[in-house]
């Protein structure tokens, strides 16, 4: 009983400090290890629907590894990114996390890269259950299977994937996130004052705080032969064609809406960096994404 006293004062502190048990040493939760190499579990640990979340263990991996979300396109296929990351993971001590947002549950982009915000019936959806909200308490669940000892975390995505990254970056409260790129987004909710999805006005009004979005560390990554107009996956309408008639120009319409609502008042930790001879390809721009990833690609 008393080492049950103790554990339920310890408990209170780090309620009281603002620490939650999944943040806390391992031995004050259970959870059961991650196996080394590339498997699937089943998160549960956050307020929407179960998510399978497809990941690799590095042979090297350790207590202080650096742990990356890879975030999958629009197929759902989140063993596919899982297994196109897999020799970067050996090669750079990467534990891989793919949490897959299946179409059952998931079924529209709004509901997926949108960040499920907004509801079909234009309603704000609350926010822990929005799809960016499972990130971080998937954070914890990776800690605490591997041991870790890690206070941050890497944030990759591609296409739709590349979509989630950049709205995640704006909308999420996401107090761990260290750095992120978002490749080859097809279209991009732009920190603007238009109505969302095309801006951060209207139905979402009031949800970002822009010195706070301007300042997360944020590359925009862009295949610089992602500039097929006629690409099936594109989104071509009025308001998208705004932003660029193609992937690659879309990117740096996006940073230029970015820097001139900055001006010369807020810092801005956003920028632009080049695949060079890389398509609409997950696994070609990978590599290119590790040193701004594992911070070897500048400030």
């Amino acid at each position: 009983m008393k080492s049950a006293g103790r554990f339920g004062r310890f408990a209170a502190l780090l309620a009281v400090t603002g620490i939650g048990l999944a943040a806390a040493p391992g031995w004050a939760r259970a959870c059961e290890p991650l196996a080394p190499g590339s498997s699937r579990i089943e998160f549960a640990g956050w307020s929407g629907p179960k998510l399978p979340v497809h990941v690799h263990k590095p042979k090297a991996a350790g207590a202080g590894s650096r742990i990356l979300f890879v975030m999958h396109g629009v197929q759902r296929d989140g063993d596919r990114y899982r297994d196109e990351w897999r020799d970067l993971a050996e090669q750079h001590n990467l534990v891989i996390v793919v949490p897959t947002f299946g179409r059952k549950d998931f079924p529209t982009t709004e509901s997926y890269n949108l960040g499920n915000i907004i509801d079909q019936r234009g309603q704000r959806v609350p926010r822990e259950l929005w799809s960016f909200s499972a990130i971080e308490p998937l954070f914890d669940e990776i800690v605490c299977r591997i041991a870790g000892n890690q206070r941050g975390y890497a944030l990759y995505g591609h296409s739709a994937g590349g979509q989630f990254v950049h709205r995640y970056v704006a909308f999420a409260e996401a107090p761990r996130l260290e750095v992120a790129v978002a490749a080859n987004s097809g279209w991009y909710t732009m920190p603007t004052d238009a109505a969302f999805p095309y801006g951060w006005g209207g139905d979402v009004a009031g949800l970002v705080v822009p010195e706070k979005a301007f300042q997360r560390p944020l590359t925009i990554l862009l295949g610089t032969a992602d500039n097929d107009r006629n690409h099936p996956s594109l989104r071509k309408n009025q308001q998208a064609d705004r932003q660029g008639l193609t992937r690659f120009a879309r990117g740096h319409g996006f940073l230029a809406a970015a820097q001139e609502r900055v001006g010369k008042t807020v810092p801005l930790r956003w920028r632009i960096a080049y695949a060079e001879g890389i398509g609409h390809d997950n696994g070609g721009m990978a590599p290119f994404a590790v040193p701004y990833l594992t911070g070897a690609g500048g400030k």
